[in-house]
This record gives C-alpha cells, sequence and structure tokens, in this order.
C-alpha cells in the first residue's frame, strides 16, 4: 500500500465548522448561567430514563454536530442535577465562575499533559506559584511546598502513604507489609469516608483504623485520641497517622489541633489536616484560629473547587517535607528521565497519578479575576447567612439546630411540640428533605448527629443571595407543617 492510498479518518469537524459550534456553544453557556434559576435543582428523572435513550452500540458513521447538540439538551440536560443553582444547598459547594470556566476551555484546547516540567514548563511554574500564593491566602506558614491533586481523597491517600513510609523505614514500599508490624490511622468519628477508604488502598486495613470519640460539639477528644495511641504501642502497634478535620462533613466540626498536634509531636505520628470544605474560609484572618498548631502539622489539604469559585478539580495538598513525598512516590524510568533533572518540579512524582491536567491556569485566572479582597467578601456573605438562617431555625418553636454553625453549614431538624419518639422524628424529617428536593425548588442532604437524623443546609453557590436562603427557608416551615397535618407512612 503506498502512501498516498494510506487509509485515514476524515476530521469529523474542520476549524471553521468548530468556531462555529464554539459561538452557538457560548452562547449557550452564557444563556444557561444567566436561566439558571428556571431550572428544578435535583434531577427529577428515574433510574434508567438516560439509559433508555441512548443506543446500545456506537454509531458506525460520524454524525453531525447539531444533531449531538440537540441530543444533549433533549436527553443529557433533563436529568442533570444543577450544582451552581443558587438555591443548591446539599453536600458542599463546588462552585464556580466564569473566569474559571474560561479557563477550563483555554486548558481543554491547549490538551496537554502536565506530568513533567520539560512536558509544559508554563504548567508547572505556575502551579508552583499559584500553590505558594493560596499558602501566603490561607496563612500557613512558610515552608510548607504545596501541589494540586485532583480531590482531598488523593491528597489524603498520599498523606497516608507517606506516613506509613516513615512509620516502617520506607520498607513497604520495597517489599510490602511482610514482617512488618501493623500500623494504626486515627480520625474522629465524624471523619470523611474517605480516610477509611484511603487506609483500605495503602494496604493498612480498615481494622487498624481508629474512630476517636468527639466532645458535644462533634471535635474529636484530645484525651481519647492519646489513650488510642498509648494502647496502640502497648499492644505492639505502630502509629502512623492522626487524620485532623477542620470542618467536617457531617456538622463543620473543627478539631482542636494545637492540642492534637502536640500528642502527635510527642508520639512521633504524621499529622494531616483535612480541610477540604472549611480550608477556603481561612482567607479570612479572623477564622485562622482553626488551624492553630498548623506549624507543627505534616501535611494539610483544602479544595478552592469547594469554595473558592474554581471548577472541579482543584484540591491544594501542602506538606512540610517534599522530599518525604518523593522518596514515597517517585518512579524514574529511562523514559521519564529529562535534563532538567532535580532543577526542576516534576509534579509527576507529588501524586499517585502519571498524568496531570493544567489546573493552575483556572486558579490563575479566578484569583486574579477577584482579587483576594472579592474572595473573601464572597465567603464572609455565605457565612453571614448561614448565621442568619441559624439564629431563625434557633428561634421556630418547632425546630432545632444540631450543631454548632461556625462556617456556612447548618444542621438542623424538625421537632414538632410535644412530639418526642426519636424515630417519628426522623422519619418526618426523611419525608421533609425528599419533598423539599422533589419539588425541584431546593436541593437539600441529610446526615446522622449523635443518631439523629439531621437536615444538613450549606450555603456556598457562587450566585446564591439572601432571598434565596429566605426562599427555602420558608419552604421548609411549609412543607414540614403540612407533614405533620398528613404524616407520612
Amino acid at each position: 500500500m503506498t502512501a498516498a492510498s494510506t487509509p485515514h479518518a476524515e476530521p469529523a469537524m474542520d476549524v471553521d465548522e468548530f468556531r462555529d459550534a464554539a459561538h452557538q456553544l457560548v452562547d449557550w453557556m452564557a444563556d444557561y448561567m444567566d436561566t439558571i434559576e428556571s431550572r428544578p435543582v435535583r434531577a427529577p428523572t428515574l433510574p434508567g430514563a438516560v439509559l433508555e435513550q441512548i443506543p446500545e452500540a456506537a454509531p458506525e458513521s460520524g454524525e453531525p454536530f447539531a444533531r449531538l447538540f440537540d441530543d444533549f439538551q433533549r436527553i443529557i440536560l433533563p436529568a442533570m442535577t444543577h450544582w451552581q443553582h443558587p438555591s443548591f444547598f446539599a453536600y458542599f459547594p463546588a462552585n464556580t465562575s466564569p473566569p474559571s470556566i474560561l479557563a477550563e476551555m483555554l486548558t481543554a484546547t491547549l490538551a496537554a499533559q502536565c506530568m513533567s516540567w520539560q512536558t509544559s514548563p508554563a504548567a508547572t511554574e505556575l502551579e508552583q506559584t499559584m500553590m505558594d500564593w493560596l499558602r501566603q491566602m490561607i496563612g500557613l506558614p512558610a515552608g510548607f511546598e504545596g501541589v494540586i491533586q485532583d480531590s482531598a481523597s488523593s491528597a489524603t491517600l498520599c498523606a497516608l502513604l507517606t506516613a506509613r513510609e516513615r512509620a516502617t523505614g520506607d520498607r513497604v514500599n520495597e517489599r510490602g507489609f511482610v514482617g512488618e508490624t501493623a500500623l494504626a490511622v486515627y480520625g474522629s468519628t465524624e471523619c470523611h469516608s474517605s480516610i477509611e477508604k484511603d487506609v483500605t488502598i495503602a494496604g493498612i486495613g480498615r481494622r487498624q483504623l481508629r474512630k476517636i470519640a468527639v466532645d458535644e460539639n462533634y471535635a474529636m477528644v484530645p484525651a481519647a485520641l492519646e489513650a488510642a495511641i498509648e494502647a496502640d504501642r502497648a499492644a505492639g502497634l505502630v502509629p502512623a497517622c492522626v487524620v485532623a478535620a477542620i470542618g467536617t462533613t457531617g456538622s463543620s466540626a473543627i478539631d482542636p489541633l494545637a492540642a492534637i498536634a502536640d500528642i502527635c509531636r510527642r508520639h512521633g505520628v504524621w499529622l494531616h489536616v483535612d480541610a477540604a470544605w472549611a480550608g477556603s474560609a481561612l482567607i479570612l484572618p479572623d477564622y485562622r484560629w482553626m488551624i492553630d498548631g498548623i506549624e507543627h502539622a505534616d501535611s494539610f489539604v483544602f479544595n478552592p473547587h469547594k469554595w473558592l469559585l474554581t471548577n472541579f478539580d482543584c484540591s491544594a495538598y501542602f506538606v512540610r517535607d517534599p522530599d518525604a513525598l518523593l522518596r514515597t512516590l517517585s518512579i524514574l524510568p529511562d523514559y521519564l528521565k529529562t535534563r532538567e533533572g532535580q532543577r526542576v518540579h516534576d509534579y509527576r512524582d507529588w501524586g499517585v497519578p502519571l498524568g496531570r491536567r493544567f489546573r493552575a491556569l483556572k486558579l490563575w485566572f479566578v484569583i486574579r479575576s477577584y482579587g483576594v479582597r472579592g474572595l473573601q467578601d464572597l465567603i464572609r456573605g455565605h457565612i453571614a447567612m448561614a448565621e442568619r438562617l441559624a439564629g431563625e431555625i434557633a428561634a421556630a418553636d418547632d425546630f432545632e439546630v444540631l450543631a454548632p454553625v461556625p462556617l456556612a453549614l447548618i444542621c438542623f431538624r424538625y421537632r414538632p411540640k410535644g412530639l418526642d419518639e426519636e424515630d417519628r422524628i426522623d422519619r418526618l424529617n426523611e419525608a421533609l428533605v425528599e419533598r423539599i428536593n422533589d419539588s425541584g425548588t431546593a436541593y437539600l442532604t441529610h446526615t446522622r448527629l449523635a443518631g439523629r437524623y439531621a437536615i444538613r443546609f450549606s450555603i456556598g453557590q457562587t450566585t446564591t443571595a439572601q432571598h434565596h436562603v429566605d426562599a427555602a427557608w420558608r419552604r421548609v416551615r411549609a412543607t414540614a407543617r403540612g407533614l405533620i397535618e398528613a404524616p407520612a407512612s
């Protein structure tokens, strides 16, 4: 077969067609952001509804973009939950902003694989700078170095792997756990579920995760932590890592970091701080009390993709000893060696994946577009809305706040006068959440605190204003009181 006759794929879209389609999409994107409030917050879709509309096999021939976009609007969009809706009060926010979206468009166009300095010098050096900007913005001491991970779960896995190697003299990476003493990891009973997943991935084992008791504010009890560490040492185990939470998912509890750091320092245990959501609030100097003692931590993570207007995924992971991280994760086959060597950062060695996206660009666009003061104003506004709502809930004679509200998450429940049966109260609140969510007017989630069903109301989307919070609270009250008049079975 000659070169002239070599078969090749025809482009599905030439540059002119791409330009036309891109203009159409940008117009649609702007309209979507402008009209998002007209959509139901949570997708009103039954399981299998999308599957039924998509062919079971790929098409043999290419299809025009107009048909693809039509199917996107007809099949996909109605089954999407709209995370950027101003009445999205579920989970924690995953907010975004126009500058971040524009940066993502550029990142997708460049399509760079930023695994090393040489594969994209600008991506590496911008990431170095952005991580130091963030370090300064949230008040971490000099000496911490950062890297962008995809999520706090991945960052915590890196911390546990590094702690594992430090606790075993770097032996597990070489020979596995054969002949090693069992390790132990510690987190509060309110710690994130990713900790449990990470100890299994790291090979430490779920049985070696110690869930430490919490106080009346759902924060870890330092005395209980120290007792657990001492008990494990007496039993022949090696305490390897403590994960302290700054803003737990269940209730936004703040673990007492200074006391925990002192225990870790005295016992030689790695201290990792999980501030995935609450860490963004550290850009407000008056909230830096949350990390008193951080100078003694070994690693720290927070997610700008939660509460700092930066599209998912963008998780900021900081370490005091980068060499320990590199010893744990660096693999250098010949095909990855470059002439720059140790003169540059090769971020492929700072996390689990070899491949890396150019995430620093959207941080750069966001921070420069809003400035530190603009980001501070946004977060301060969300906290103020939460404080006001918590006060209104506490003042209502048939509702109660179930946990402190240090930031922008309120945990509460409906408790009608004279109703003391906990199972019945739980069922009422579960029905309340489902009716609110099914209505499409707002989206809430739940947790359990001290065994009680608690409604979570998380404020943090980019365009959420006071009137959105007020409207959701009015609907909660009206729906709840309707339930007690016609209780769910």
